[in-house]
């Protein structure tokens, strides 16, 4: 699929998404949800991805929000259509769409926020495992000052990033704060120079890339988003045991444990495409136990 308002390149393990429409502040739109979304799709299939970079073309902005009046005439937000039912998949939030996407990703993802990121600019980093900032950064959650509620599931995960109160003070507010403040805050993991951010960012996916098996850090990605959710710590034993057991009698933990013993880098054989561990996805069957 050729791609209009996003680029993505792939080079040694490492694959970079950049949100390609500078001259409109790289604004979101249907459009660049789906070609994200068709992205996705991509990096999971591909066993050479190891991580996934996330940006923003230009030095001005990551994403300066929703583009209300895009020209392609896709709209972002549900339509103004009556429905019958708040079920209909026209009230569907595009922003709610895409980070669902981002959150089953295989792959580790991380941010490099280079700008500008507000309303669904800033939500849409929230799925994200890492995120990294320049110095001329800037976020908003925006919604409360235009007369509508956070979007993207960003009630569901913002609070788990940063806490409640933080969260809320951010929503309710709706102000524009700095990276310094997003990092105080824990936003943000750390604040780059605008010419070294993207190098920070690949030194980070590549610490992952050389060092780490690709189905050990995919079901450890799966793990960390989801088992927090959960009413007891016996629902992390139970998936903790299964994947302990399982990943333990594969060919990764064969060669890590051989590595080590060498004192050589790991080669990890392993493919996310064929050796997640059986019971995988494990929240997708509502009889687990």
């Amino acid at each position: 699929m050729g791609y209009s308002q996003i680029d993505l390149h792939i080079s040694e393990g490492i694959a970079t998404l950049t949100l390609n429409r500078p001259d409109k502040l790289n604004a979101f739109t249907g459009t660049m949800m789906n070609e994200i979304i068709d992205a996705m799709d991509r990096t999971d299939a591909d066993d050479s991805v190891r991580a996934v970079i996330i940006t923003g073309a230009g030095e001005r902005a990551f994403c300066a929000g929703a583009d209300l009046t895009p020209e392609d005439g896709r709209a972002v937000f549900a339509s103004g259509e009556a429905v019958e039912t708040l079920s209909d998949p026209r009230v569907r939030d595009g922003g709610g769409l895409l980070t669902l996407r981002l959150f089953n990703s295989k792959k580790p993802l991380i941010s490099a926020c280079n700008g500008v990121a507000v309303g669904v600019g800033v939500t849409m980093q929230l799925p994200l495992d890492i995120r990294l900032a320049s110095e001329n950064a800037r976020y908003g959650f925006v919604f409360a000052r235009r007369g509508i509620v956070p979007e993207a599931c960003s009630s569901w995960f913002l609070p788990r990033l940063v806490g409640v109160s933080q969260a809320m003070e951010w929503c309710m507010t709706g102000r524009i704060f700095d990276a310094e403040e997003a990092q105080r805050g824990g936003l943000v993991r750390s604040i780059h120079p605008q010419g070294q951010l993207i190098d920070a960012a690949r030194g980070l996916a590549r610490e992952i890339a050389d060092n780490t098996s690709a189905v050990s850090v995919s079901m450890t990605r799966a793990m960390l988003w989801r088992i927090p959710s959960g009413a007891h710590p016996m629902d992390a034993h139970k998936v903790d045991s299964r994947a302990i057991y399982r990943l333990s009698k594969g060919v990764d933990a064969k060669e890590g444990v051989q590595s080590f013993l060498e004192k050589r880098p790991p080669a990890f054989p392993g493919k996310v495409s064929a050796d997640m561990p059986d019971f995988y996805p494990w929240w997708e069957e509502p009889t687990y136990e």
